[in-house]
């Protein structure tokens, strides 16, 4: 579990990504988990877009999402989910303590 602190340090780090998936009127599927999971490991960090078209609600997306892939959800602002977890092989973010 993040602690506020480290949460707001992950914040600074994402603004200036952009997304990098986007889920649309498919939804979540195991496929898109996938390819987040393997994302995460070489990224530890990133986002994802949630078009208007999707049927579901983006916090129901983002808890899919991060369930699935074994991520934290380190913020939902508008239909952006910044989602976070650490590398096993490519540890590149030290989070605060």
């Amino acid at each position: 579990m993040l602690t506020g602190k480290q949460k707001r340090y992950l914040r600074s780090l994402a603004h200036h990504l952009d997304p990098i998936f986007q889920v649309g009127k498919g939804g979540v599927n195991e496929n898109l988990i996938k390819q987040v999971e393997d994302t995460l490991e070489v990224r530890e960090l990133l986002k994802i877009s949630v078009l208007n078209n999707c049927g579901e609600d983006k916090h129901e997306v983002a808890e899919e999402i991060a369930a699935g892939s074994g991520a934290e959800i380190v913020q939902i602002i508008g239909n952006t989910i910044v989602l976070y977890k650490e590398s096993k092989e490519r540890k590149t973010i030290e989070l605060p303590k």
